[in-house]
């Protein structure tokens, strides 16, 4: 029973199929090769043409997309850096105008201060003189009417009296004058 199972193993070795069976088999793959060479390859080969034409497609859309995003960033921001110079000078000018406004505002209130001072003086000035003037007549009044007593009569000439109380306040000047200048 050893050797018929030993002579039916050494007839059919699997790893060496007989002729008829491994003829049939290429006949078989080359149909199935031809089919799909004739059918499916063009098929497939179609669809990865198209995928690859969509990518590219897309591809350059991206570019263009890129580019003009790109060209649309340096609009925007040429646009910022003139706003920005703009402001820039806006501030400038508002802050010499700021200047120049202060500068007239000190200038006009100087004017009004020395404006305002040169009043008063002028007031104090005529003050003065009418405050000088009215002494003079009252002291040449009081002098008037005391000389009349000492000398016993009455020194009511006008004239007279005018030159005399002309003559005492001039020598009342003229000591206060002296007295001023040795100070």
């Amino acid at each position: 029973m050893n050797a018929l199972v030993q002579q039916a193993a050494e007839e059919q070795n699997p790893l060496f199929p007989e002729i008829p069976e491994l003829v049939i088999g290429l006949i078989a793959f080359a149909i199935v090769f031809f089919i799909l060479w004739k059918k499916l390859l063009p098929n497939i080969n179609k669809v990865l043409e198209q995928r690859r034409e969509e990518i590219e497609g897309g591809i350059e859309q991206a570019n263009e997309a890129k580019e003009e995003a790109a060209e649309v960033l340096k609009q925007y921001k040429d646009q910022l850096a003139e706003a920005r110079h703009e402001a820039a000078r806006l501030r400038e000018e508002a802050r010499e105008q700021g200047a120049a406004i202060i500068a007239e505002m000190r200038a006009e209130g100087q004017r009004q201060r020395e404006d305002i001072i040169a009043a008063g003086h002028a007031q104090i000035e005529a003050d003065r003189a009418q405050a000088a003037q009215t002494l003079r007549q009252d002291v040449g009044k009081l002098a008037t009417d005391l000389a009349g007593k000492l000398v016993g009569e009455s020194l009511e000439d006008h004239a007279r009296q005018s030159r005399t109380i002309d003559r005492f306040l001039g020598d009342l000047e003229a000591q206060a004058d002296s007295t001023g200048a040795a100070r």
